[in-house]
């Protein structure tokens, strides 16, 4: 027999549908989204466009986990959205995956560290610094950051977390808020 705590911590058929419904609905954004991307990527602020997008990017991960409240939802949501962005022949392809994985445990690592008891604010604060800090170390090698001088950093730094903390933090919490005020969600 399950006690209480070990039905809270198993996923449910609710839950499975529920973060399939989060991948599908981002996966469109992050598609559509790239053109917003490409759009700053084609003036003089080009090299600015990456860390100011972001932050969509990083959506579906905290989402995830702040309305299903499990471990591992962070990672899973934001891994299939990066697969259905990739499935609508995105122009980055299969390195969606690779960025979506990188996000994913980047935003759980922010839920870890409340040892997955926190699932509000503290949580997404946690998260939108740990997403700004994993993601911006992959850049430094992935994306050539490392050849930038140190004013150029600490400016796209800050851009991310802005970015970060606007979309996969406040925005993500008021629509957590808006959902549990419908009562869609508990």
């Amino acid at each position: 027999m399950q006690t209480t705590n070990q039905k809270k911590k198993a996923w449910s058929l609710q839950d499975v549908i529920l973060l399939a419904i989060i991948a599908i609905f981002f996966g469109i954004i992050y598609q559509l989204w790239g053109y917003t991307y490409y759009a700053l990527a084609a003036t003089p602020l080009k090299v600015y466009a990456n860390d100011a997008t972001l932050g969509v990017w990083i959506m579906a991960g905290p989402l995830a986990a702040i309305l299903l409240k499990k471990a591992g939802a962070s990672v899973i949501g934001e891994v299939l959205a990066a697969t259905v962005e990739m499935l609508l022949f995105s122009s980055w392809g299969a390195a969606n995956l690779i960025s979506g994985l990188i996000q994913g445990l980047a935003s759980e690592l922010g839920f870890t560290l409340t040892a997955y008891k926190n699932w509000g604010a503290l949580s997404l604060i946690l998260a939108t610094i740990t997403s700004t800090i994993v993601t911006f170390a992959w850049d430094l090698f992935q994306s050539g950051y490392a050849a930038y001088n140190f004013a150029l950093l600490v400016s796209l730094f800050i851009i991310r977390l802005l970015s970060i903390g606007f979309f996969a933090g406040l925005l993500v919490y008021w629509i957590k808020a808006l959902l549990s005020k419908s009562g869609l969600v508990r």
